[in-house]
């Protein structure tokens, strides 16, 4: 009996698959710091975690397929602070930003349909459109140039009969860039000439630095019919394993149909939803501290990266990721053999090769990403190891 398609050809995760590797490492009694994956350190609000410790209800029902309506009433408030103008029937809440995607993807686009997105890209983008059967079609980015967008030119022209969206994701995962506006309104520009969808993952619309701002493409006028918009409670509040997202389109027609889906795996999951929702009225100064808390770690992390010679790294602006391009040849078998054959003070690191971020077969093979998610003094301990490993690394070799 074969399996499907689909089954065969999804990519596994370049995040997790080498956990089997770190498990064994860490049966030896080596120390992991890991670096590969978005988990922060963060504390989850007070707010959300004393709804599930006095949750009281003798039924946990089933709930509203979009969402709970006081969530989603919260939602429109929340977005308003942010000057994105909504009311409660612009959003569906999802099972995290991931179910998000998926429904984005299987509202706005037939199987075959081609959909545009910068790479480096949120590797299980590619999960997604096997899963819905949407081919993505990669916009090269660079580590020189700060990942930043091509030109209008280089944009058009992977534009086909079959394409149907762009798709971006700002700031971005893996890269940490952060769009401007202009850039924006360039991309909004393209899809409305082109009667385009953007779908727009902002879910670190929090965590940007430098001084600089965010702009969602709800933002953006004359996009009201082709603006999708993913966000997610995960890293805002630092509450990965709650899964609560939302869908949010001013088109009317996108949102009937996106119910559909919505409706067919019943709802999403109601105590999750009054934890998000207890966390909506958090004070500004919270993400103050948590936005000063991550340039911090972000300029430690480049600050060791810059003291490697021949590394190209570009400072991330927004998000807490970094790729670093390195000096070697093969970033996974590098990752591999700090786990299975390094380690200082008995202790070494775990970091994503990042050849799983691309489409295009053979980039990003000598990239990494780190997350930036340990605190201050683990974060010094992991680059001492990591910068002694990539010595020893490239002696051996």
């Amino acid at each position: 009996m074969r399996l499907s398609e689909r089954a065969i050809n999804v990519q596994a995760s370049p995040i997790r698959k080498l956990m089997p590797f770190a498990n064994e490492t860490k049966k030896k009694g080596i120390h992991i710091y890991h670096l590969n994956i978005g988990q922060p350190d963060i504390e989850t609000p007070k707010e959300m975690l004393n709804v599930y410790n006095n949750y009281d209800s003798k039924v946990l029902a089933y709930g509203p397929s979009q969402g709970l309506d006081i969530y989603r009433n919260n939602l429109v408030n929340y977005y308003n602070k942010h000057g994105i103008k909504l009311n409660s029937n612009d959003i569906i809440v999802t099972t995290a930003g991931s179910e998000a995607i998926v429904f984005a993807l299987l509202t706005a686009c037939n199987s075959g349909d081609e959909v545009i997105v910068p790479e480096p890209f949120y590797t299980n983008y590619n999960g997604f459109a096997t899963m819905t059967g949407v081919k993505i079609v990669p916009l090269t980015t660079y580590a020189e140039d700060g990942f930043a967008l091509p030109t209008d030119e280089k944009i058009k022209a992977l534009i086909s009969s079959k394409t149907k969206a762009i798709m971006l994701c700002n700031p971005g995962n893996p890269t940490g860039a952060v769009y401007p506006k202009e850039d924006i309104q360039r991309i909004a520009k393209i899809a409305i000439e082109n009667d385009l969808f953007v779908i727009s993952d902002e879910v670190y619309r929090e965590f940007i630095y430098d001084g600089l701002s965010h702009t969602s493409i709800l933002d953006i006028k004359k996009m009201e019919q082709l603006a999708i918009m993913v966000d997610s409670i995960s890293k805002r509040y630092s509450a990965c394993g709650a899964r609560i997202g939302c869908l949010v389109s001013r088109n009317k027609e996108f949102i009937a149909s996106a119910i559909k889906f919505a409706q067919a795996r019943l709802c999403p999951p109601t105590i999750d939803q009054l934890a998000a929702n207890a966390a909506i009225d958090i004070e500004e100064e919270y993400f103050k501290k948590i936005i000063s808390e991550y340039e911090k770690r972000r300029n430690l992390v480049f600050e060791e990266l810059q003291k490697i010679e021949d590394v190209i790294c570009i400072k991330p602006k927004g998000a807490f990721y970094i790729i670093a391009k390195l000096p070697i040849d093969d970033s996974e078998h590098f990752a591999k053999w700090m786990l299975e054959e390094f380690s200082y003070e008995n202790e070494t690191v775990m970091f994503a090769p990042a050849e799983g971020f691309y489409a295009t077969p053979g980039l990003g093979k000598n990239e990494i990403r780190i997350a930036y998610i340990l605190n201050e003094n683990d974060l010094k301990k992991a680059m001492k190891i990591f910068r002694k490993g990539l010595k020893e690394y490239k002696n051996r070799r």
